[in-house]
């Protein structure tokens, strides 16, 4: 299983929020760069990236943050948050990004997805952020009338081949992560599954690495030492 340690980017700074709320964020480092570089040096060879002002704007304000990111750290990178047409993806894999991700687009203009991963093949992911068994939209701000394992079969049905589902309830609370949703998951689609929300400690990543998961993203628990991140990639490989 990989690990990808995560940076939320708002106003060019790693910050993270509790519960998707953008009143309860927490600066954690003002060089999103150099914390890549923290990442690199405990063994990761991925990063995940949402550009939190972009998911509630569909705009890239963070965009030479994450192609500095790039440059500088070399590392696999995917980026999610407000992309919302062929042009934002063309501009983020131009500048070395290895996958988008979309998000509140995949649920709205499922036309869409399907155009970009005709044209781009495995370069695109879907996130699919998961409130109350629903799909939420607009950096989590909205709750859509889509099912989340309905959008899951379409999402599948359409090529998508990497699928990173986010329990909200549990992103940034540091109460464990859903293992039950990931194992159905994983159990029910072909896709590869990327956990996210809620991985805060070293017994859910050996729990979701037991489950044979593609991945799992891990982001407050490595900000607040509750997570290893080089024992993490150890535990996973």
């Amino acid at each position: 299983m990989l690990i990808f340690p995560a940076i939320d980017l708002y106003e060019g700074k790693a910050v993270r929020l509790f519960k998707g709320d953008y009143a309860q964020m927490t600066v954690y480092n003002d060089d999103p760069v150099s914390v890549v570089q923290d990442f690199a040096a405990a063994g990761a060879t991925h990063v995940h990236l949402v550009d939190l002002e972009g998911a509630r704007t569909g705009d890239t304000p963070n965009f030479e943050t994450v192609r500095k990111i790039k440059q500088e750290s070399g590392l696999f990178c995917e980026i999610g948050g407000g992309v919302r047409s062929h042009e934002v993806i063309r501009r983020y894999l131009d500048a070395g990004i290895d996958r988008v991700i979309l998000g509140t687009a995949a649920v709205t203009e499922p036309g869409f997805v399907e155009s970009a991963v005709r044209e781009h093949g495995d370069k695109i992911a879907v996130g699919v952020d998961i409130r109350d068994g629903y799909v939420a939209v607009k950096g989590w701000t909205e709750k859509s009338a889509m099912k989340a394992f309905e959008f899951c079969e379409k999402m599948q049905k359409i090529g998508v081949k990497t699928l990173i589902c986010t329990d909200i309830s549990r992103d940034g609370a540091m109460q464990g992560t859903n293992v039950e949703l990931y194992r159905e998951l994983s159990q029910r689609f072909c896709m590869n599954i990327v956990a996210s929300g809620g991985v805060s400690s070293m017994d859910d990543v050996k729990r979701l690495t037991a489950m044979e998961l593609y991945g799992a993203i891990v982001g407050k628990a490595y900000y607040t030492g509750a997570i290893s991140l080089r024992e993490a990639i150890e535990v996973a490989r």
